[in-house]
């Protein structure tokens, strides 16, 4: 579908801060006043009217069409209904599938405020969200639910028990909320966690105009239809799993839940993309890069792939068929708020450029600004500011609020703005209006596309008794993925183990936030004003790794010097120098294990692409988490190697 110019044109703008200069700013277009967005829910109910019988969600071998997906959405409704009402917060524990979808169904006809939390979200994590804010329920499988909500009263629900994520019996866990908990804003839709300083996760709530305003965007620019089949791929817990979903149920489409295992393995991404017959798909940067460094598959029905969630740095190649749009967007600006979108066709397809982030989508207003809050010139750089449309009502800490989403500076001129939401990304506008990513201003880093505050992930590790400090850092080696390190000072006289303290930290923090090493330290380097050095501490990590120093979990050693012996064949030389290229750990030795090495799904497909690659041999993700240590997983590509060249008789 060909990109509408009117959606992305540069609005008109304040006065030049300076002779021959515009300023930072640009605005969506908005839409015209006869042409007002439609709620979420209506445009559901409509199709529900208009197409009852046409697929809603293709979920393994099961077909739900509208009128029964409406139907058992109904049945969940009442169920809840009794003890579940208007504005209330309901954490969702459940993975990609029809339950999911009935389940958001069911709590949007309530009113209720869907709070998406995953199908196994930490269980203290879990438990510091419910301490924090008043969750009426927790919805998911007993068995995997935190302990006080599985002591909890429970109401068993309808939902579908079929297709490729299903779980056992589902119930709504109800427990007493603590004195004082935090409510939902009046309005809120949905609401999702981000992370947070104090060690605790930030709940942010979004109105459903602004939702309903992304979906309209998103109509327009795939051409989303009945007859398309969207996929719902994206995490649950990550906030553009909200635009997928809502995206098919808006637009008349089937929504297809995508099995765990397409994550790890970019060529089970793609068979999955042919077999279900995607058109349009959604899915994190990490995952889709190595895609791009591939031939592209020919016989994809994928008219639209929308990526975010990282910094990009790959532009498709002349046989991609599928736009690629490189989106942006923090949660506090519901989803996506600007966008680049590349063909295969374009003049600038074989540049090595970067992407730029693009053009505001209709309704946005973004604004480059120095530290005074008013725009720099263009082609300068400042923080990106955002307002219009797209932003969130805020933080259920109205205090939170009032620090992030604040009023324009005096003189900015911006008609029809009151609130601005500081995002903390360092930007630069080109002259046509265009934006482009550079960095971030404070300590928080993407990791597989999830913004991490390492202030969060050391609160966390400083649970541990044993831990009387633990700072983190991100490093990131020249071009290749940014990675987690802690670094603890143990109290006098104690121990503790790297496995020990990272096994702890999984139930505070989402796997993206887990460190992929640690390393013990007596005492932290201090700058000239008496703060922990994190510069010099990310360079002494970087020349241990140089020096083949203990990175990673314990480093493992079979008692006989093999932890450190050089690889002897093949697949040892392909396996531990690509796991060493990808984790920018020069000391990973073949006995480490490929996770607690700090192996993550996004290295794990990237792993996978560059073995098929090199090597012919096309190993599955279950196949690599299963082996022990990284000899295993060579020893695998030596046998397949050998047993293909028999069978080709070369």
């Amino acid at each position: 579908m060909t990109q509408p110019t009117s959606l992305l044109r540069t609005g008109s703008l304040p006065p030049a801060s300076s002779a021959g200069v515009l300023p930072s700013v640009a605005h969506g277009v908005v839409p015209d006043a006869g042409a007002a967005t439609t709620g979420v829910l209506a445009l559901f109910d409509d199709w529900v009217r208009r197409t009852p019988h046409a697929p809603a969600v293709a979920d393994g071998d099961r077909t739900w069409t509208y009128q029964e997906l409406d139907a058992a959405a109904g049945r969940v409704a009442a169920g809840l209904r009794d003890r579940v009402g208007a504005g209330d917060l309901v954490g969702v524990c459940l993975d990609r599938s029809a339950a999911l979808v009935v389940t958001a169904v069911a709590l949007a006809r309530i009113g209720a405020v869907y709070l998406p939390l995953g199908p196994r979200p930490g269980a203290r994590r879990v438990e510091a969200v419910t301490e924090d804010l008043d969750v009426a329920c927790l919805i998911g499988d007993p068995a995997l639910l935190p302990p006080r909500h599985r002591e909890a009263e429970h109401l068993a629900l309808p939902l579908p028990d079929r297709g490729v994520n299903a779980s056992g019996p589902v119930v709504a866990a109800f427990a007493t909320a603590r004195p004082g908990a935090l409510r939902a804003p009046g309005g809120a839709f949905y609401a999702v966690l981000t992370s947070g300083s104090t060690g605790r996760p930030k709940a942010l709530a979004v109105a459903e105009p602004a939702l309903a305003a992304l979906l309209d965007w998103y109509r327009a620019e795939t051409g989303l239809a009945p007859g398309d089949r969207q996929s719902l791929l994206i995490g649950v817990a990550f906030d553009p799993h909200l635009m997928e979903l809502w995206a098919g149920l808006t637009s008349g489409a089937a929504l297809v839940p995508a099995p765990d295992d397409v994550r790890w393995d970019t060529g089970v991404l793609t068979s999955w993309w042919r077999d279900a017959a995607i058109s349009v798909t959604v899915a994190a940067t990490p995952l889709v890069e190595p895609l791009l460094e591939q031939p592209w598959p020919q016989d994809l029905t994928l008219r639209h792939l929308i990526v975010g969630g990282d910094r990009m740095r790959r532009r498709p190649g002349p046989d991609v068929t599928a736009a690629v749009h490189n989106a942006y967007g923090p949660a506090e600006a519901t989803v996506v708020t600007t966008t680049h979108v590349m063909r295969a066709s374009d003049t600038d397809a074989d540049s090595v450029d970067a992407p730029p982030i693009g053009l505001p989508r209709p309704g946005v207003t973004v604004v480059v600004t120095g530290a005074d809050g008013l725009p720099v010139n263009r082609g300068e750089e400042g923080e990106l500011r955002i307002g219009g449309a797209a932003l969130a009502l805020g933080y259920l800490d109205p205090e939170l609020t009032a620090r992030r989403f604040t009023a324009p500076a005096p003189g900015l001129g911006l008609p029809g703005v009151d609130r601005l939401y500081r995002t903390g990304d360092r930007v630069r506008m080109r002259p046509d209006g265009v934006l482009e990513f550079l960095g971030r201003l404070d300590d928080q880093v993407k990791i597989s596309g999830v913004r991490i505050e390492p202030a969060e992930v050391e609160a966390a590790l400083e649970q541990d008794p044993a831990v009387v400090r633990a700072v983190v850092t991100a490093q990131r080696a020249a071009g290749g993925p940014a990675r987690l390190v802690a670094h603890i000072r143990l109290a006098q006289g104690a121990t503790a183990s790297a496995d020990a303290l990272l096994a702890a930290v999984r139930d505070w923090l989402p796997e993206q936030a887990v460190p992929s090493a640690v390393r013990f330290t007596d005492a932290f380097p201090l700058d000239a004003n008496g703060k922990v050095d994190r510069a010099e501490l990310t360079r002494l990590a970087d020349e241990a790794d140089g020096a083949g120093g203990a990175c990673g979990a314990d480093d493992a050693t079979d008692g006989d010097g093999a932890a450190t012996a050089a690889p002897s064949s093949y697949g040892e030389r392909l396996v531990l120098g690509t796991v060493r290229e990808l984790l920018a750990r020069p000391g990973t030795t073949l006995a480490d294990n490929f996770t607690r090495a700090g192996g993550t799904s996004i290295v794990a497909a990237r792993l996978l692409a560059a073995i098929q690659r090199e090597s012919g041999v096309r190993l599955r993700a279950p196949e690599l988490l299963r082996q022990p240590d990284l000899r295993a997983i060579a020893a695998l590509v030596d046998s397949r190697r050998t047993a293909g060249t028999r069978e080709t008789g070369a």
